[in-house]
């Protein structure tokens, strides 16, 4: 397992080893005590799956403390740019973007600790993208922010995303109080 660390302190791009044979391919998609080694502590208690079609776009979103999440996730079918932007009112990177493409071919994992608003766009028809999550969903705790804020200079690949009603109402960064 490969862990490459990015330019937001706690982001982390995690590459497995794949064992391919004439079958297929098998990897470990989460290890305990490799992922500790890392530093990557979190006890996962929930996990979610998507389904989503071409050019749907869902985010930016985070959940509040006491509920706040940190997430591992992937792509198991298709492809997403997966983006994340730093809502720690105390970092020095803070309302900065990372963005990393996953996919079934390359197999990345992204590690999103908790502080980080979270987002994906998919690049192709029929991706099925897993998280797994430290904290149950709690809907009183769910927030987020305009995925298209011009201030957060998000390069999105889709010119005309299908985005949640929800998801068009959220604060811009300048009208938005971090909880974190």
């Amino acid at each position: 397992m490969k862990i490459t660390t990015t330019p937001l302190e706690g982001l982390l791009i995690i590459e497995p080893q794949i064992f391919k044979d004439p079958r297929g391919y098998f990897f470990e998609s989460y290890n305990e005590d490799k992922f500790h080694a890392a530093g990557i502590s979190a006890k996962f208690v929930q996990d979610n799956q998507s389904l989503s079609q071409k050019g749907a776009l869902r985010g930016m979103h985070f959940q509040a403390p006491p509920f706040e999440q940190g997430k591992l996730v992937r792509v198991v079918q298709g492809a997403v740019n997966d983006v994340v932007v730093d809502i720690r009112k105390n970092s020095p990177t803070y309302g900065q973007h990372f963005a990393v493409e996953l996919s079934a071919q390359n197999q990345l994992m992204f590690w999103i600790p908790p502080g980080f608003a979270h987002g994906f766009e998919t690049l192709l028809d029929q991706t099925l993208f897993l998280y797994k999550c430290t904290n149950v969903y709690n809907k009183e705790a769910e927030g987020g922010l305009l995925w298209n804020d011009p201030s957060l200079g998000i390069q999105w690949q889709t010119e005309t995303p299908l985005v949640s009603d929800k998801d068009i109402l959220l604060p811009s960064l300048q009208n938005f109080t971090s909880p974190f």
